[in-house]
């Protein structure tokens, strides 16, 4: 089998810019519309949504590799790192915090130069403890002069997905990869560069473990660059997820080839970058929402428990509270008692803040008077 990294003109990637024409024509449509939406943001409301594509990212980037990550202990290690007001609500584990910060360098520094150190430093602070899982790994060092095969199966029946190059290769191969990340800024369409990145980075798979997350990081970090902008309004690791054996599927078809011809991989890549952005209109579109409904209702007199149980609601997004607001679930969410849970719900519908929905007895139910 013959990878495309054991091609003679290797890494001079190719493609045929005809075929995705109309495919980065596409791409660039649903950036612009996505970047216009967003001026609507001002800086608190554009933090809140930063932070949850942020929470998104890393917890999708993670469970790529198999790995489930808490939500609640990311999204509390994102909003320390943003200063947000709930910061610190919940104690956060060492490698949250790590991927968290990985992440956030990679797009609030995307302008500080690439260097193998940042990158080692990236890696390490994916494995604080030194190890993944139960495994000791080199951390903060290339990988060692052991093969590096992605193999899936029981023993003896393995299927070999994809073999890097030798581990005595990765120095000068990163080298090369490093001066190619210069040199293409300015010289191929961000995001074509972006898709050539990750595909070339994860091809010479120069670490132990954590490839696919600095991959990731690094599509990120292009990205941010192409839009000169540090925030990031949308998740490629997030539809990556969604279609994570398709993503599998065309790496591995692509790197096993004996042409430097990566068409196929950039279709794949930007009908993604494109279905990335679809799916973050509805994070924007309810972060604007709640703006909406609380610009409404800033004169109501709410207590705490109100507004928690409305939050909630409004980060369900229309239709997305399963069930709707009842008593029991009010009680459940407030520690209160079902008669102050009463009292409180009659209150809210009072103020025009809930509607009820048809149905009587122990079946009624609530939901938000949204916003028009």
């Amino acid at each position: 089998m013959k990878y495309i990294w054991q091609c003679d003109l290797w890494p001079k990637l190719t493609w045929n810019s005809d075929t995705l024409l109309s495919f980065l024509g596409r791409a660039r449509l649903r950036q612009g519309n996505l970047l216009g939406r967003v001026n609507r943001l001002g800086f608190s409301l554009g933090e809140e949504a930063q932070a949850d594509i942020l929470t998104e990212e890393a917890i999708k980037t993670a469970a790529i590799e198999g790995e489930r990550l808490n939500p609640q202990m990311v999204r509390s290690s994102v909003a320390r790192h943003l200063g947000l007001r709930d910061a610190g609500l919940i104690s956060v584990a060492r490698p949250v915090d790590g991927l968290v910060e990985v992440i956030l360098d990679a797009t609030r520094k995307y302008d500080e130069p690439l260097s193998a150190d940042r990158l080692k430093g990236w890696q390490a602070a994916l494995f604080p403890s030194g190890y993944s899982g139960f495994h000791k790994i080199r951390v903060g060092r290339w990988r060692g002069k052991e093969p590096m095969r992605v193999v899936s199966g029981p023993i003896g029946k393995e299927k070999v997905h994809f073999e890097a190059p030798p581990g005595s290769d990765v120095e000068p191969e990163m080298r090369k990869f490093l001066s190619w990340w210069e040199s293409s800024r300015k010289a191929a369409d961000g995001i074509l560069r972006a898709g050539l990145a990750h595909f070339y980075f994860v091809t010479i798979h120069p670490f132990e473990d954590g490839n696919g997350r600095i991959a990731r990081a690094l599509t990120d970090m292009a990205l941010a660059q192409d839009e000169n902008l540090n925030i990031r309004y949308y998740s490629l690791s997030s539809q990556i997820m969604e279609e994570r054996n398709g993503y599998y599927d065309i790496l591995e078809k692509c790197s096993k080839s004996d042409s430097l011809d990566v068409t196929k991989w950039l279709v794949w890549f930007l009908e993604s970058f494109e279905r990335a952005i679809q799916r973050s209109d509805k994070i924007i579109g309810n972060v604007l929402t709640k703006a909406d409904f609380w610009q409404e209702h800033a004169q109501a007199e709410l207590n705490e428990r109100q507004r928690k149980v409305l939050n909630r609601m409004l980060d369900a997004g229309r239709g997305g509270f399963e069930g709707w607001l009842t008593t029991r679930k009010y009680v459940s969410m407030t520690k209160t008692s079902r008669a102050t849970a009463f009292r409180e719900i009659s209150d809210m519908t009072d103020k025009r803040v809930l509607r009820q929905l048809p149905g009587k007895g122990r079946s009624v139910r609530y939901d938000l008077i949204w916003p028009k």
